[in-house]
């Protein structure tokens, strides 16, 4: 009997889940939410911990998934966090596990999410410049992600990876300040293009920086040329910079899709299957356990709802829609 994977129609196969534990965040990054903040979901909506490895542990054991990221919203203002990421790092065949983040509580955590089983760290920064990240989080906490980022490289979450979005007049200009900086830190950098999935829907292609822009920036004051090693499924696009053996990475997510290699799927905080980060449908997993679904009735409805999933994101289709959850309710 053939093992089920989470295959879509178009012959992908799904081995890299993205667990969104919380859709709460401690910042507010203008391109993400307003400055007051969402509608945070009820506290019995979302997924308890013993739900989260529940379902995780089906896609793991069952389901062939390899790779485990936990995002949020913040993950880090997940209480259960830890656990959560233990009993993932017990689960058989072991996953790898990492964790996308602002960064804000790792100095605290870091020691202990690497005891617990976490492998590697995502992080989101934007600028080094303390007034301009502080302009675009609307909070005064730079020192505090710069001493989480040390602490998470201290704990051996390596390699630590920077994630940027640069926004057009306030922060375009200090890409190769940023790429200097992770260079020397030991840090890999990649900036992603500003995508439709803020709360506010303000997104605009017009006023997006493309990953042509962001190269033509760097190209200015750096020597790039296209890394050796394939991309695979991976989304960012590599470049040695000055021969190595430091890179920076591209995620075109926008002008240079790659959904044809996409194998993710997403989990969001109160059990919904998402088969594409801009998906307006979702597939109700939590009901289904709650109701006192077994192991294998919850597999077969993950199995069936990457059936639905489509060949692209359509961002360029003239019948587009902003996904209603924004990106801090989906997870990264």
């Amino acid at each position: 009997m053939r093992t089920p994977v989470l295959e879509d129609r178009y012959g992908r196969i799904a081995t890299d889940l993205r667990v969104s534990l919380t859709d709460r965040c401690n910042l507010r990054c203008s391109y993400c939410m307003p400055a007051e903040g969402l509608d945070w979901l009820p506290g019995e909506e979302v997924l308890t911990d013993d739900e989260v490895v529940r379902l995780v542990g089906i896609a793991v054991e069952r389901l062939g998934v390899r790779e485990v990221r936990f995002t949020g919203g913040e993950p880090l203002v997940r209480r259960g966090l830890v656990d959560i990421v233990a009993r993932t790092a017990a689960l058989r065949p072991r996953p790898e596990i990492s964790l996308t983040t602002n960064a804000l509580g790792l100095a605290r955590t870091a020691s202990a999410l690497a005891a617990a089983g976490l492998d590697r760290v995502n992080a989101s920064l934007d600028t080094i410049q303390a007034d301009t990240f502080e302009t675009i989080t609307r909070r005064d906490r730079l020192d505090d992600v710069l001493e989480g980022l040390q602490a998470a490289r201290e704990a051996g979450l390596g390699p630590v990876k920077i994630n940027a979005v640069l926004l057009r007049g306030v922060n375009d200009t200090h890409a190769a300040e940023l790429l200097r900086w992770s260079i020397r830190e030991g840090f890999h950098l990649r900036f992603i293009e500003q995508m439709p999935l803020d709360a506010q829907h303000d997104w605009s292609r017009a006023e997006m920086i493309t990953a042509d822009e962001i190269l033509a920036t760097l190209e200015r004051e750096f020597t790039l040329t296209p890394a050796a090693e394939p991309r695979g499924s991976a989304p960012a696009e590599l470049f040695e910079v000055d021969g190595g053996p430091a890179t920076v990475g591209i995620i075109a997510s926008v002008t240079r899709p790659f959904c044809g290699d996409c194998d993710r799927v997403r989990l969001t905080a109160d059990g919904q299957v998402r088969n594409c980060l801009f998906a307006r449908e979702e597939s109700d997993l939590r009901g289904a356990l709650r109701g006192g679904a077994s192991d294998e009735d919850l597999a077969e409805r993950w199995v069936a709802a990457m059936l639905g999933k489509r060949a692209g994101h359509g961002i360029d289709d003239a019948t587009f829609l902003q996904p209603t959850r924004p990106m801090s309710a989906i997870g990264g």
